[in-house]
């Protein structure tokens, strides 16, 4: 049989005193004296004492437990994330407990109430593709749980959050493309929901503007980001009046739909048509016709900085917290990445048209 854990009260009887004393003593009180300090110490190290951390936690009104919610566990960029997210908690003293929608909005908001139940001391969040709607965020506000967005971030306002510049790498992007010599430049964007969606649109048109090109709102179509949504969108883009010889995609998983789409129809990829996506994935460093370009979005600083803004949260008193505060809104940059090699290019030189 397994022996219990040795308890204050076992320590305290032991020693001939009270629970209170050998409680005081643990915690190096200064009304109890050096030698009876030593005389606990000593016999709970004898006794195999370890404090229970629960009630610890309990008498402090915090679990030391950090929820975070994702779409999907499995993804690289998330997998990353989640890494910049323990190493985080883990030097901070807090345990962290993993969830994913699978991008879907009514799971995204019975999540957030199991996590609610699970008392966890605040959230970590990245929306479901399909989110509208925000009041189980706002729920959490009303009860004093701090959440803090990443990467997917929400539409609404008085939140904090970590996102990368997805407009400036889209304006990288297209501009790269357009020293290549390409006018027609598809945008296979994402679905109106994300916030990011609207981004990618700004950095586009920019760079059109930029380099003295007229914007095609044509060339930018939008989908669910699956493999289905993907093709039916190259699908409109390949029968578009100006068919695209470039086409800049939500992200490397859509990039990969799409050629595999496109080299199905005989199109030879980087030659008929080039690609370029977001999130530098390992994967694509090793599949044939790969995108030429991918935006790096630094998944493991978001996660990273994301963990801190909400430690920072945590450790505020009742009364700073009750103070109208300012709102953390970070904003990594992002960087074009060709060949496992940062391409510089002077962006402020315009193109000249043919």
């Amino acid at each position: 049989m397994f022996n219990k854990p040795a308890t204050l009260k076992k320590i305290a009887k032991a020693l001939n005193i009270s629970v209170s004393t050998v409680s005081r003593a643990l915690h190096d009180h200064p009304s109890i004296g050096q030698i009876t300090k030593m005389r606990v110490k000593q016999k709970a190290i004898e006794l195999s004492y370890e404090p229970n951390q629960a009630a610890i936690h309990f008498q402090k009104g915090k679990s030391y437990t950090i929820g975070v919610i994702l779409p999907e566990l499995s993804e690289s960029f998330f997998s990353a994330a989640i890494s910049g997210i323990e190493d985080t908690a883990y030097q901070k003293g807090y345990t962290v407990l993993f969830a994913q929608s699978h991008d879907d909005e009514e799971k995204e908001k019975n999540l957030v109430e199991k996590m609610k139940n699970q008392r966890v001391d605040g959230l970590l969040v990245s929306i479901s593709k399909k989110t509208s709607t925000y009041e189980h965020f706002e729920m959490l506000k009303k009860q004093s749980i701090p959440v803090v967005f990443f990467d997917r971030i929400p539409p609404i306002k008085n939140i904090h959050y970590v996102n990368c510049n997805i407009e400036t790498g889209t304006f990288d992007a297209v501009n790269f493309l357009l020293k290549k010599g390409h006018r027609s430049i598809g945008l296979l964007n994402g679905t109106v929901s994300l916030h990011a969606t609207s981004e990618r649109k700004e950095g586009y048109i920019k760079a059109m503007v930029k380099n003295r090109l007229k914007f095609d709102p044509t060339l930018v179509i939008n989908c669910d980001l699956t493999e289905e949504g993907t093709i039916n969108a190259m699908d409109s883009l390949l029968k578009n009046k100006r068919k695209p010889t470039a086409i800049v995609t939500f992200n490397d998983y859509v990039a990969l739909y799409a050629i595999r789409y496109a080299r199905s129809l005989n199109i030879l990829i980087n030659d008929d048509i080039d690609f370029v996506s977001y999130a530098n994935l390992p994967i694509i460093n090793y599949i044939d016709n790969a995108p030429l370009a991918s935006v790096e979005q630094f998944p493991y600083l978001q996660g990273q900085k994301a963990t801190e803004i909400l430690i920072d949260l945590l450790n505020r008193t009742n009364d700073e917290l009750d103070v109208e505060q300012a709102y953390y809104r970070i904003t990594v940059d992002s960087r074009l990445i060709i060949n496992d090699r940062m391409i510089k290019y002077n962006l402020a030189d315009p193109i000249t048209n043919p």
